[in-house]
């Protein structure tokens, strides 16, 4: 008999203390609100209008061609699709019977009106720093919008990642809901920064690597690395560890107006600065600035495995892609990888071009593209696509060049590189 409960013991004491973790997020939960707000003044809504640009929310909630905030967006992930929800006021579809609390219990714990679990591509993991009182002012904003019925489509996500056990144990793996705490021995303008890279802005969504189960490697922070599904790569934020007044000041100049003297905002960094960073307040600009200047260096994710090149395959490459580069590039990047201010970006010295992986600089030569439309570039000038221009040996070719010439010491690109992407 006491064998029997010896063993009953040591088998319900895991199990319980294994369901005590899994639901340790939930028990942090307070109980929701649910009195209704007083109508929003102006001088909130337009506050509201301000932090939901800060945090881009149209841009994964609006479906091209449709109505901003009606959601339906599709968002890949490694695991299968989700498509993001209606935020305009519709009662049926939307956000129109929802209080500020459940509002703010979404924004903070990750947690529907009726109880579901969010999926993080909403990124909650973030958003649970943002202050009540902002969390107010954006539902405010969002109450002001004109309905749009749009109703929820489910996702579509490989078993077991579409199940709610799932997902309370990836909160108890890597979401502990919080606040952010000002730093008494920082700026104003230090903590303000602080609060938009790491709440509203959710930058190291993109900008540290995950690993297989999602999760953010805190390890890594802001190192850079792939980013899901959209085959591009965010660059380290502070690859250096160092930041100059100089370099400060041009980021500021690139995060608003998508163009700087040495750079462009390109991929999905277009998109961030089109529909969020160029309507933020210079100040506001110049505080993410200041806090990104104080990261650490950071380990990124795993250099990718890249097909091998020999020294004389390389001096092969090079020659050709000499030739490539005279005809098709020279004009506008210059001949010796100048580029021209705020016009093309210098290819010598481009950390995009001589990262440790050539998959952003792959992208851009076949895919071409623009940087975004702001108030101060308008009109940005684009670089044409060369998919159907160039053979994959051409490309490989132009590219290991520019990554081996005018200073730059980067390795060789090789053909099956190209064909991959």
């Amino acid at each position: 008999m006491k064998t029997a409960l010896k063993l009953l013991v040591l088998l319900l004491v895991p199990a319980l203390a294994g369901l005590l973790w899994l639901a340790w997020p939930d028990l942090r939960e307070a109980p929701v609100e649910q009195s209704r707000a007083a109508p929003a003044g102006a001088a909130q809504i337009e506050r509201g209008a301000y932090l939901a640009r800060a945090g881009n929310c149209v841009a994964c909630h609006t479906q091209a061609g449709q109505a901003p905030y009606a959601g339906g967006r599709p968002i890949g992930t490694p695991f299968g699709e989700v498509f993001s929800t209606n935020l305009t006021p519709d009662p049926e579809t939307g956000l129109g019977s929802w209080t500020p609390g459940e509002f703010w219990r979404a924004m903070h714990h990750g947690r529907s009106r009726d109880g579901r679990l969010l999926y993080p591509a909403f990124p909650y993991t973030s958003y649970t720093r943002v202050s009540r009182q902002d969390s107010d002012a954006i539902f405010a904003y969002l109450q002001s919008l004109a309905p749009v019925q749009a109703p929820r489509r489910e996702p579509a996500l490989r078993f077991p990642y579409n199940t709610q056990f799932a997902l309370r144990a990836w909160r108890a793996l890597y979401f502990r809901p919080g606040e952010y705490r000002q730093d008494t021995q920082r700026t104003p303008e230090w903590n303000r920064g602080a609060y938009l890279v790491e709440g509203l802005g959710h930058c190291n969504a993109c900008h540290t690597a995950r690993n297989a189960l999602g999760g953010i490697e805190l390890d890594r922070n802001y190192g850079g690395g792939p980013i899901p599904s959209l085959g591009w790569e965010a660059p380290p934020l502070a690859p250096a560890g160092l930041m100059s007044d100089a370099q400060a000041a041009e980021m500021v100049e690139l995060l608003q107006a998508g163009t700087s003297r040495h750079g462009v905002a390109t991929g999905p960094m277009a998109e961030v600065v089109l529909h969020s960073l160029q309507h933020l307040q210079t100040t506001d600009l110049a505080a993410m600035v200041s806090y990104i200047r104080s990261l650490p260096p950071a380990a990124g994710a795993p250099a990718p495995r890249r097909p091998r090149v020999s020294e004389a395959r390389r001096q092969e490459l090079m020659r050709q892609g000499e030739t490539v580069y005279r005809e098709h590039c020279a004009d506008c990047h210059g001949d010796r990888g100048q580029g021209r201010d705020y016009v093309y970006p210098a290819l010598a010295g481009n950390r995009m071009l001589t990262g440790a992986s050539a998959g952003n600089a792959i992208r851009s030569v076949l895919m071409g593209g623009y940087g975004p439309s702001t108030a101060t570039h308008p009109q940005p000038h684009g670089m044409p696509s060369f998919a159907q221009r160039l053979t994959p040996e051409e490309i490989a070719a132009v590219l290991t060049y520019a990554r081996g010439s005018w200073g730059n010491q980067a390795t060789a690109v090789s053909p099956v590189e190209v064909e991959r992407r």
